[in-house]
């Protein structure tokens, strides 16, 4: 009873996340177009993204990308839907609650598009997702020199800079981006100080 219950919340957590997120992208997609930084084509080259290491690329509904979180979100509701139903109806639950959890995370995680970085007027986008300049607490960055744990995984890391953006209030943080070169990450630096967004104290150099 108490493991349908606790599967039913994080259900409901999971409906809502996948409701909201193809308006945030949306959002995302319109404001992008008023971005002060980046404009470019060098500028968006020199944002890479975590894991696969790729260049960053503008916002557009005709991506693939765009398309994939469109339409799977549509499948992934009907997919945790069908999980519910048979999780709550029949005693699966009881002998693989560890599974369906595990099943719930693959699928939320599966919607996503991928990150970015821009910073407009009244605020940034930040791995697809508005905030405005009040919901951010600081940025810090590191040097991605020899001994960090991104040194090495791929090339164009190394003598780069990992840099962080802290939201208020937030349990669960986006992930971090890496700049591959200081003149870019100077830029962006200077436009978020000149917004009012200052470096963490505790990590500053």
């Amino acid at each position: 009873m108490i493991s349908s219950i606790v599967l039913t919340i994080l259900f409901a957590i999971g409906f809502i996340y996948l409701i909201q997120y193809p308006f945030y992208l949306k959002k995302a997609a319109l404001l992008s177009k008023e971005a002060i930084y980046p404009q470019q084509k060098d500028e968006f080259q020199t944002i890479l993204l975590p894991n696969e290491w790729k260049e960053m690329t503008p916002i557009s509904k005709k991506e693939k990308s765009y398309q994939f979180v469109k339409w799977g979100t549509i499948v992934a509701v009907l997919l945790l839907t069908t999980v519910l139903i048979i999780s709550v109806a029949t005693d699966w639950l009881s002998s693989s609650f560890l599974n369906v959890a595990y099943l719930f995370i693959v699928i939320i995680n599966s919607i996503k598009h991928h990150g970015n970085l821009f910073i407009l007027p009244s605020g940034i986008i930040l791995h697809s997702k508005y905030y405005p300049f009040n919901r951010i607490l600081n940025y810090h960055y590191e040097e991605i020199i020899r001994w960090h744990e991104l040194y090495g995984l791929h090339p164009r890391l190394n003598n780069g800079y990992k840099l962080t953006i802290t939201l208020k209030n937030r349990w669960f943080q986006p992930n971090y981006l890496v700049i591959e070169d200081e003149e870019h990450l100077k830029r962006i630096i200077t436009l978020l100080k000149d917004m009012g967004i200052e470096q963490e104290e505790k990590r500053a150099s």
